[in-house]
């Protein structure tokens, strides 16, 4: 079976969704990679497509027929925007990246404040604006990969040591998430069926998503639900716990507000949030929840319909589950940046060249959370939906990328949708849409903007 009907078949089972006719594919070219990531993406966005379709033949029993670019589905896990006379922020922080150890390489994520602190503190380096990453190759050069990566996650901090994808397999967190489901799934009695009309124009109109979630597998999945006439509310936490990134790409179709879970009040606000959702993705670590008091319990009695999506980095089973992490790292310690480095011949660690674990797990979340808006419709079960990351390395690591691809010919305007979105930083254009739904309009209503500019109530109540 070819990786990109292998992948789709592999995500469509996961999340529960119909036997659908094969889409249609087009767009000629991979991304370069020693590993199938244009099938992949192509495959996410088909899945994450057909679930839509599901839901209207949950409502008007036929499904539209669903149609994926697979040049378009590459480029968008790259980045979406294209700003007109302005610049898009730096992605990353100046000491994130990979460093030489005595005996290997590891990764630093440094983009959180504590995040770098925890791992400049561990490594005796001052942590300033004068922070130079020969000061951090230096100290990290003192260190064994793994010894350094244990005192970096202890301290706080996320790190990942390179290990080859055998290396990986034989370690017990590698084998935990490799014996579990791509999508975890558990249903709940809820109400009665839900009498949502699903609209062609807006079949997600009126739904309310709670987004819990930073960057960038959670935001994704629930961009692509606004993207359809969800009414997606972000919920972050002070500033002074985080830092906004990736915004032009993460609060695109979405209202933001801030609660500060350290605050009676603001839990208690949430807690009224989460009973008027009817789905809500988060990413938190899996005992963070439970220690705010909204552990999955108190969630399903709060409501019996809720349709719940949980994501993490590493898995939830194992040494590890409750380890944080990002693309980045996940791919280092999993064997994929490896992998790449022997496959071109690199003397360094050659991650993909697009983070794919959190677009495609991102998609693969918002499969499942329209699957369990379609579940809603048909019986009125509520369900919880879990993944990871790590589970999604093992969905790409189990099909082999097809011989001699062409590289893909660079992007023209012809590949960007036509409207001018009036950014929070300026006008920009966007993609178009990988995926097309026939008869089903794809767009957003509010256009990419900071953090906490809303009101942490639905915009209908």
């Amino acid at each position: 079976m070819p990786p990109f009907d292998a992948f789709l078949s592999d995500i469509r089972k996961a999340a529960r969704l119909s036997d659908h006719s094969a889409p249609t594919v087009t767009g000629v070219g991979a991304l370069p990679s020693a590993y199938a990531v244009t099938d992949l993406a192509a495959a996410s966005f088909a899945a994450a497509g057909q679930a839509i379709a599901d839901l209207i033949a949950a409502r008007h029993d036929t499904a539209p027929a669903v149609d994926v670019d697979r040049r378009l589905a590459s480029f968008w896990y790259k980045s979406s925007l294209r700003p007109d006379g302005w610049d898009l922020p730096a992605q990353w922080d100046a000491v994130a990246g990979d460093y030489a150890t005595k005996d290997g390489w590891i990764r630093l994520h440094t983009n959180a404040p504590h995040h770098r602190k925890a791992a400049l503190s561990v490594l005796s380096v001052p942590d300033s604006s004068k922070t130079e990453r020969a000061d951090v190759a230096k100290a990290v050069a003192e260190w064994n990969a793994a010894e350094l990566e244990d005192a970096v996650v202890a301290a706080g901090g996320c790190a990942g040591e390179l290990r080859s994808s055998a290396a990986w397999a034989a370690h017990p967190q590698g084998k935990a998430v490799a014996s579990e489901p791509l999508l975890y799934h558990e249903a709940f009695s809820g109400p009665s069926p839900a009498n949502w009309a699903i609209n062609h124009a807006r079949p997600l109109g009126g739904i309310r998503v709670l987004d819990l979630t930073r960057v960038l597998a959670g935001p994704t999945a629930t961009r692509f639900l606004a993207g359809y006439g969800a009414d997606v509310l972000r919920i972050d936490p002070p500033t002074d716990l985080w830092v906004e990134a990736l915004a032009e790409e993460m609060t695109l179709g979405k209202r933001s507000a801030v609660l500060d879970l350290r605050k009676e009040a603001d839990r208690q606000r949430l807690q009224e949030l989460i009973a008027e959702a009817d789905v809500m993705v988060h990413g938190y670590r899996g005992d963070a929840l439970e220690g705010l008091g909204l552990g999955a319990s108190v969630r399903r009695s709060l409501n019996p319909g809720l349709v719940d999506v949980a994501l993490c980095a590493y898995g939830w089973t194992g040494p590890w589950a409750g380890r944080r992490g990002f693309d980045s790292i996940v791919q280092m310690s999993s064997g994929i940046a490896e992998t790449g480095m022997r496959h071109y011949g690199k003397d360094k660690p050659t991650p993909l060249p697009v983070q794919a674990l959190d677009y495609a797990t991102g998609f693969i979340v918002a499969a499942a959370a329209v699957s369990g808006l379609a579940e809603r419709i048909r019986s009125g079960d509520g369900s919880h939906f879990r993944t990871s990351l790590a589970r999604t390395a093992v969905l790409l690591e189990s099909q082999k990328k097809s011989a001699d691809e062409p590289e893909f010919a660079p992007e023209t305007k012809a590949d960007l949708a036509p409207d001018i979105e009036e950014t929070h930083w300026g006008p920009a254009r966007r993609l178009a849409s990988a995926v097309t739904i026939a008869g089903v309009p794809v767009s957003w209503d509010i256009p990419a903007g900071p953090i906490g500019t809303a009101k942490p109530v639905w915009s209908h109540l």
